[in-house]
């Protein structure tokens, strides 16, 4: 099973990436420092557009750097691009055979923006699109659910972060990430009997906020593509707006909720569905929050702006376990393949 091999390959690829990757880093911080950009865009579909969306709250706490995301259909569809002369404009793509996302790339190249690529290939159109190359060093992924791509994706934004905040407190911690994968992954047994508890369930919630928006958002569509179950994720901010009006008693609700700013957040929330009768299924490294789910899964202590390399980690576990109790093919999902190409 390739996919439960990759989900634990994740720390030694981190790891690679701190050791190999440093010197990529810094030359890139460098060249965006003298490019000095008023805002970053960033194209990106799928699970990569998950990984941009962390972006977009890593860049705007620690660096206070705007980031939008990208919307490659106008460039693609309607051929009428933005201006991004004065943007960092970022493509993300595992594959980097996103030909939408190579488009925006280019059309910013030729406006005269900085261009970046995170892709695990060098050779990819992509890579060969962009001034700079950010490689993954994830080696080949097998399955079609990527898993260490994207802790990769994240480990390289947040390195990047590092490096652009030259700040010690953020290199420090990020020594640390590998040996934090590590513990987490350890803690995952228990998660077997979570997938067996819903193996007849046909829906899912999964909820984040802040950093871990992406979070939900990634461990939602790892469940869809898997298991083939309506599972969807949201801020807890949003899904107050409409969405919580879907809950009934035991409806599950899949918490990401670490210690940080947006903890305080995610355990009102929790109130609230208790009340409703869901059960509340929690991921957090905080202990008095773990006491109040149904079932629950530790985390190590991390600063919540690098939780979210190590939270998805249990999501991508239970994904895994869910399509295995179901007995569905866990690294060929129906109707999905590898690289995925949109124009």
């Amino acid at each position: 099973m390739q996919l439960k091999n990759e989900i634990a390959q994740q720390p030694a690829v981190i790891q690679r990436l701190l050791n190999d990757g440093q010197d990529a880093t810094r030359r890139a911080a460098a060249a965006i420092r003298d490019f000095n950009p008023a805002f970053a865009c960033i194209a990106a579909r799928g699970t990569s557009d998950n990984a941009a969306c962390y972006a977009q709250y890593l860049f705007g706490a620690r660096l206070r750097l705007p980031v939008m995301l990208a919307t490659p259909s106008l460039h693609t569809v309607y051929k009428a691009p933005p201006v991004l002369s004065r943007a960092l404009v970022i493509g993300i793509s595992q594959s980097g055979k996103a030909e939408d996302a190579r488009a925006v790339l280019n059309d910013a190249r030729e406006q005269g923006a900085l261009t970046l690529a995170i892709t695990n290939f060098d050779d990819s159109p992509l890579a060969q699109a962009a001034a700079l190359h950010l490689p993954l060093r994830a080696e080949r992924e097998f399955s079609v659910a990527a898993t260490k791509t994207y802790t990769a994706q994240l480990a390289v934004i947040a390195m990047l972060a590092a490096a652009l905040a030259e700040d010690a407190d953020m290199q420090s911690h990020l020594k640390a990430l590998p040996g934090l994968a590590e513990k987490t992954l350890a803690y995952t047994d228990a998660i077997e009997s979570w997938a067996q508890a819903y193996r007849e369930s046909d829906r899912l919630t999964v909820l984040g906020r802040g950093y871990n928006y992406a979070t939900a958002c990634e461990i939602s569509l790892k469940v869809k593509e898997l298991t083939y179950i309506a599972s969807e994720g949201y801020s807890e901010a949003d899904f107050r707006h409409g969405p919580i009006a879907v809950v009934q008693p035991g409806y599950p609700v899949m918490l990401v909720a670490p210690r940080g700013e947006s903890l305080a957040g995610l355990r009102d929330i929790r109130a609230t569905l208790d009340e409703k009768g869901a059960d509340i299924l929690i991921i957090s490294n905080d202990d008095e929050t773990l006491l109040l789910g149904k079932r629950a899964l530790a985390l190590p202590a991390i600063p919540e702006w690098l939780s979210p390399i190590v939270a998805v980690m249990p999501g991508q576990v239970f994904a895994m376990q869910g399509a295995i109790v179901r007995g569905l093919n866990v690294d060929q999902p129906r109707g999905l393949s590898k690289v995925t190409i949109t124009e």
